[in-house]
């Protein structure tokens, strides 16, 4: 079996709420997602997409993820799609860095995979542990009062799990998690996220404020030093995000005490290749993890249920189904949250099937 051919496909995915806030008055209205068909000789073919959080979040924005594609695209053609490991490594040296560029490449070679042994993807990335995913909803950055009503909202809907967004003025951040924090019943996770946001000092100051609270505090400031002496700082249970982008960071981290759950973004580490190496290693550590990407429709939806169930029960802090915040689906069989929980399909592949006449023509093709 070789690549005969690659479709890519551009899709904006505008947002049920209107837009989407976070730290640093940071927001987005419509998602630039890209899509990826990988076709063969044998008529087989996968799919994958990567859709960056804007160009001012991770060092990726969407029309870089389509001229990374394109420069990498020719030499796919030919390959063997199931060798997914070896062409990783000729990604890696055809393209130094721009891992999320990688990203929808390698999801679409593991949807491929499953298709060609009848397998779902979350068997091969080690078999479904649980029946579902519990979910989170994140909360854009609002006043103390809005959230708080949006979080009532998507408590009345089933979800048990919340990612406020702050790094915001410190003042106000204590204000949005002590307004909500008081909604929380036994069984629900609370999450402030920063997303780098804070300055050190704003970070202990805010840590200090929601002492005694049950809050998690996520990714306060930029670099991962800063982080570690926050973390040092508080008896808070402590993720990391941003600062997790590949094995080392997660050893490194792992080694100096310096979280208790991580974020596993699938195209920041550059596929489910890599996100399946990181987890199975947080597994052995025993780290828990959010499970997700930088953002996504339908087929990054059916890619994070499927490693998330793929995933040891106890170490599955929570995921997130993006197609749920969009208006635009454009693939049947993904999942759909059910009550704050989503679960794959177990058709082959991803168990998604593309709406062409909603994808329209591909952008480009090899």
């Amino acid at each position: 079996m070789t690549i005969t051919n690659l479709d890519v496909y551009q899709i904006d995915l505008p947002l049920h709420e209107g837009s989407y806030k976070w730290s640093g008055g940071k927001s987005v209205d419509v998602f630039d997602s890209t899509v990826v068909v990988i076709k063969t000789d044998e008529g087989v073919s996968g799919v994958g997409e990567v859709c960056p959080l804007g160009p001012f979040y991770l060092p990726s924005y969407a029309n870089g993820a389509r001229t990374g594609i394109a420069e990498l695209a020719p030499g796919l053609i030919g390959r063997d799609p199931l060798q997914i490991n070896a062409i990783n490594e000729w990604m890696d040296a055809a393209l130094k860095g721009h891992p999320y560029v990688k990203s929808a490449i390698d999801m679409a070679l593991w949807d491929l995979k499953g298709k060609v042994s009848g397998l779902p993807v979350g068997v091969l990335l080690g078999g479904f542990q649980t029946k579902d995913v519990t979910l989170y909803r994140a909360i854009s950055q609002e006043s103390p009062e809005k959230m708080a009503e949006k979080v009532a909202g998507y408590k009345a809907e089933g979800y048990t799990r919340f990612q406020l967004k702050v790094g915001g003025n410190p003042n106000e951040d204590i204000e949005r998690i002590h307004a909500v924090a008081g909604l929380m019943d036994a069984d629900n996770k609370l999450v402030a996220d920063a997303n780098t946001g804070w300055l050190k000092h704003e970070a202990i100051r805010v840590v200090n404020a929601i002492k005694g609270l049950d809050v998690y505090v996520e990714q306060p400031c930029l670099t991962y030093e800063e982080c570690l002496d926050v973390r040092r700082k508080t008896d808070l249970p402590f993720i990391l995000d941003e600062s997790i982008y590949n094995i080392q960071e997660l050893i490194r981290g792992f080694t100096d005490g310096a979280m208790d759950v991580i974020n596993i973004k699938i195209s920041k580490l550059g596929g489910l290749t890599k996100a399946k190496l990181v987890r199975d290693m947080c597994e052995q550590l025993g780290i828990a993890m959010t499970i997700e990407d930088s953002w996504g429709g339908d087929v990054i939806t059916a890619a994070i249920a499927n490693l998330a169930q793929s995933t040891a029960g106890p170490l599955q802090f929570t995921a997130t189904d993006f197609n749920s915040y969009v208006t635009v689906n454009f693939a049947d069989g993904a999942p759909k949250r059910v009550k704050g929980k989503m679960s794959a399909s177990t058709a082959p592949g991803l168990g998604v099937e593309l709406k062409m006449d909603v994808l329209g023509n591909p952008v480009f093709s090899f």
